[in-house]
């Protein structure tokens, strides 16, 4: 009987799906600064490689938040750490949208660095 149960918890623990939770965004706070969050932590991100003008930083930041907005599910993709800022890049689930590009095909920035 023991060993009929313990087959049993395995072929549960095995064969049960596991949850997964992925980071999504929470708040755009600049063209180049994103916080993001899953059940347990919230990590500020700023976006790897990009400068954006003055002038164009409220058309930027309004571009990524219609095209990310709150609750986007997205995957990172780090490249280091500057100030104790996570310097990636995000892209959303998918992988169709990251934000570098979409600043870069709207000219709203040039890329600093090649990646």
């Amino acid at each position: 009987m023991k060993k009929i149960i313990k087959i049993f918890i395995v072929c549960l623990i095995v064969l049960n799906p596991v949850i997964v939770n992925s980071a999504e965004i929470l708040q755009i706070k600049s063209s180049n600064t994103i916080l993001v969050g899953d059940q347990n932590r919230n990590l500020t991100i700023g976006l790897f490689c990009i400068d954006v003008n003055e002038s164009d930083e409220l058309e930027a930041t309004n571009l990524l938040k219609s095209e990310f907005p709150r609750g986007t599910k997205v995957k990172i993709k780090p490249f280091g750490f500057k100030e104790n800022v996570l310097l990636a890049k995000v892209f959303n689930i998918k992988g169709s949208k990251e934000m570098t590009e979409l600043l870069v095909a709207k000219d709203l920035t040039s890329e600093v660095c090649t990646s």
